[in-house]
């Protein structure tokens, strides 16, 4: 008989894999894998001050985030600079100024560990209704500007010979993960919320023909990742968090033997996805 902790840890781990996956998916063919950990990496910050100033910690983490978001695109815009160098710039400087801040929280005591690396287990009905919640919204949003970021993604200049504002609709994408680092610190911790949304959506790559497919089979495989690693974690006493990463992981690797074999038993059988705006195989 499952204990009342370990279903809500399923369930707050589905439901992140949920959006994570069709996030993802976005992030592999954007190449902003970067971003991503960046943004992560600023979380900390976020954590920090919702708890210096009282408030609830995933709205001071969204609100970092959005912040972030919106400085990295106003920054990169400007072209002084390349975009990685401002993601580090931003990234490590966030990220410092909440250890900094940590540090002057004697009052306070912050496990450090939990944050950096999660504790799905800790989890309860209303961070598992925060989480659904953020699931459930950022698949319509997504959903809606799906069409839109794909034909961006593929290539801006046709994009914007169709009349699509392409500054609103990467702006709608930062938001969007924003909320997915917001809802998800406590389930996956800062340091490795980029693995669930990279991993799941490279191991998804090899089998699918659309990019619609690809994001169902990433979201799938992000939820196997996390039954499988807490299962992993409950029989062996392993560290939840990255064991959701190691399951991740061994879904890859597995994936990616089978369509090897596929591939060289019927040449055929070749999956026809390439990532958007390029012109490589996946």
């Amino acid at each position: 008989m499952l204990q009342a902790f370990f279903i809500h840890a399923l369930l707050g781990g589905i439901g992140v894999a949920m959006i994570a996956g069709p996030l993802g998916c976005f992030i592999v063919w954007r190449r902003m894998a970067y971003f991503g950990d960046a943004l992560s990496h600023a979380a900390l910050l976020g954590v920090t001050i919702g708890i210096a100033l009282n408030i609830n910690i995933t709205v001071a983490i969204l609100m970092i985030s959005v912040i972030f978001s919106l400085a990295v695109i106003y920054l990169t815009t400007k072209r002084q600079y390349a975009a990685d160098t401002i993601l580090g710039i931003l990234a490590h400087s966030m990220l410092a100024i909440g250890l900094v801040m940590v540090s002057f929280m004697k009052q306070v005591r912050i496990d450090l560990m939990s944050l950096l690396f999660g504790d799905i287990l800790a989890i309860n009905h209303t961070d598992i209704i925060i989480i659904f919640a953020g699931a459930i919204i950022s698949l319509l949003w997504l959903s809606a500007i799906w069409r839109k970021l794909l034909l961006i993604t593929i290539n801006k200049d046709i994009a914007a010979t169709q009349g699509i504002n392409i500054l609103a609709i990467e702006l709608q994408f930062t938001l969007l993960i924003s909320i997915l680092v917001a809802v998800s610190i406590k389930i996956i911790g800062i340091l490795l919320i980029t693995s669930l949304l990279i991993i799941p959506a490279a191991a998804a790559r090899p089998f699918a023909k659309v990019p619609e497919q690809m994001a169902i089979y990433a979201a799938l495989i992000g939820i196997v990742s996390v039954i499988a690693g807490l299962f992993g974690s409950f029989t062996w006493d392993s560290p939840s968090g990255p064991s959701i990463i190691v399951a991740g992981l061994g879904c890859f690797i597995i994936i990616n033997f089978a369509h090897y074999f596929v591939k060289n038993l019927n040449p055929a059988s070749r999956s026809r996805i390439k990532s958007p705006g390029s012109s490589r195989p996946a």
